[in-house]
Parts: C-alpha cells; sequence; structure tokens
C-alpha cells in the first residue's frame, strides 16, 4: 500500500458515499441510496465489482449481485453475468419486474435488456491489474507455490442505508475470487448469507471468504441473533464476524445499519476499505482503524 494507492481508494469511497448521501438528503429511498452508490463503486477500477471485476481462471469474467429492500424484504440477485455495465441494476430489475429473487446468465440479461439498462463490450472489465493478478495466480499454482493471500478471495463491493422514513436497505456487487472455476457463485448474491435488509432488525453487505460466509449464513445470523436473542447489531455482528467465521477459519467483513441507524463494520482481516455518514456525524472513510460506532 503505497501513499498514492491509498490516495486513490479514499478518493473512490469518498466519490461513491457522496452519491449515496446525495440520494438521502434529497429525501430519496435507502432502496436509491445503495443501488447507486454501489453503481459508483462498480464503475471504479480500483475495486472488484463491474469495471474493476477479477477474472476466472478462463480468463473471463462472471459477476454477481444482489439488492434488497428491508421494508417488505423483496430482493433481487443476479449470478454469472456479463455484459451490464451495473450488475447491480439487473439485480434491482429482477427484483423489480419479475417475480423472481435469483436469476443467472442469459435469462438475467433478457430481463436488463428489456428494461434497457446499460450493456458494454468485455474490454470494459478489463484491467491491466486484475489480468496480471490472474496470471500469477495460476504460475503459483502450477508451481505449488499458491499462499493464501486473502487479497484472491476477498473482493465485494457493498453499501447499506437508512432512510428518513426509517427504511433500510441493502446492495452488494462482486467480480468474485481471482482465478474461479466458470460456474462459481459466492455469497454476495445470495441472501441471508453476503446480502440482507429488514426494516425492523438490520441492513448487511458483506465480503470476504464467500464459502465461508454461506455456511454460516452471515447476514442471517446477525438479524437473528437480533431478534431472538435480542442483542445489539454491533454484538451480534461482532460475534458472527470474530467467533463464528473463526470457527470455519473464514476472514473478511460487513458493513451494517440497524432500525436506529446506528453503524457497524467489524472485519477480522487486515484491513477493509469502507466510508460512512449520517446526518448527526462526520463523514468518516477508512481502511484499518475500527468503527467509533461499534459499541
Amino acid at each position: 500500500m503505497t501513499a498514492a494507492r491509498e490516495a486513490g481508494f479514499r478518493a473512490a469511497l469518498d466519490r461513491a458515499l457522496r452519491v449515496g448521501e446525495a440520494v438521502l438528503a434529497a429525501d430519496g429511498s435507502a432502496l436509491d441510496a445503495v443501488t447507486e452508490a454501489v453503481c459508483a463503486l462498480e464503475d471504479e477500477p480500483l475495486f472488484n465489482a463491474g469495471r474493476g471485476a477479477v477474472f476466472t481462471r478462463d480468463g473471463t469474467h462472471e459477476m454477481d449481485a444482489a439488492v434488497m429492500d428491508g421494508r417488505d424484504r423483496r430482493a433481487g440477485c443476479v449470478a454469472g453475468v456479463l455484459g451490464p455495465r451495473n450488475p447491480v441494476r439487473l439485480a434491482r430489475c429482477v427484483m423489480e419486474r419479475t417475480d423472481h429473487v435469483l436469476m443467472i446468465g442469459d435469462g438475467a440479461l433478457r430481463i436488463g435488456r428489456e428494461a434497457g439498462i446499460e450493456e458494454v463490450s468485455a474490454d470494459h472489465f478489463f484491467t491491466q491489474e486484475r489480468y496480471d493478478s490472474l496470471q500469477e495466480t495460476l504460475r503459483m499454482e502450477a508451481e505449488g507455490t499458491l499462499d493464501d493471500d486473502p487479497a484472491r478471495r476477498h473482493g465485494t463491493v457493498g453499501a447499506v442505508a437508512r432512510d428518513r422514513s426509517g427504511a433500510l436497505a441493502a446492495a452488494t456487487s462482486t467480480g468474485g475470487m481471482t482465478a474461479k472455476r466458470p460456474g462459481r457463485v459466492g455469497d454476495s448474491p445470495l441472501i441471508g448469507a453476503g446480502t440482507f435488509a429488514d426494516s425492523r432488525t438490520c441492513a448487511i453487505s458483506a465480503t470476504g471468504d464467500g464459502e465461508a460466509f454461506i455456511r454460516l449464513s452471515v447476514a442471517h445470523e446477525i438479524d437473528a441473533r437480533m431478534r431472538l436473542a435480542g442483542e445489539t447489531l454491533a454484538q451480534a455482528a461482532n460475534h458472527v464476524v470474530w467467533v463464528g467465521l473463526a470457527e470455519l477459519n473464514g476472514s473478511g467483513g460487513l458493513v451494517a445499519i440497524d432500525a436506529q441507524g446506528r453503524i457497524t463494520t467489524p472485519f477480522n482481516c487486515e484491513g477493509m476499505y469502507r466510508a460512512w455518514s449520517n446526518e448527526a456525524i462526520d463523514r468518516t472513510i477508512a481502511i484499518y482503524q475500527p468503527c467509533p460506532l461499534q459499541q
């Protein structure tokens, strides 16, 4: 991490945060805020989603995304798609234009085309850094020297929000894991694993070892601990991240907000790019230090 690279990440997070803030400041919905914030992140090549998505081991892109509206628990998810500039918009089309929750491949793409969402060529998603990372990973696999670097397993963008009506929403988007097998789907588009929202409890978007997050049903586990055990958002989220994931040797973190607007961003790895704001606190952009609202 160079100073210049860190500055680039902070500037990108600032741009995405401002997009979400603008929606909420104009009395927009939490659902619109998270959708637009994630679109902004998908357009940033620094992050593993949309334009900056990682490559499969075949040198292709397969992207996943999800949105969830906490007002009625409607949700839309897509997996293994290539074409839409912003996969999160396609996920929202699934929610708003079909009776389904999760769609894949050509069927999902057809819904987006009917809705007129923007599609781009495969070249739009090529970044030299991601391509070089694929080649390095494949080389290490062939030599038997592949290590357990989380940088190859992590990589997701997401947003959660509470609007002035009290509604919560969550959205998540990812390119998956570097050198993943074609057809692999992680936790991001799975409701209750990497994405969840219920305005009575919390909204959550997660990033990390997808398989561990799926096995633990991370997002739903946090909601359940709040509803059934009476835990606060911070208590539930910290337990799941630090205890539950540790039992599965899983690493990662999440961003979350509760019905009262309290924010928590626990992670059990070296860092997690994140930013937050509300009407009562200063806006904050962070990579390493814990969120002061977690307690």
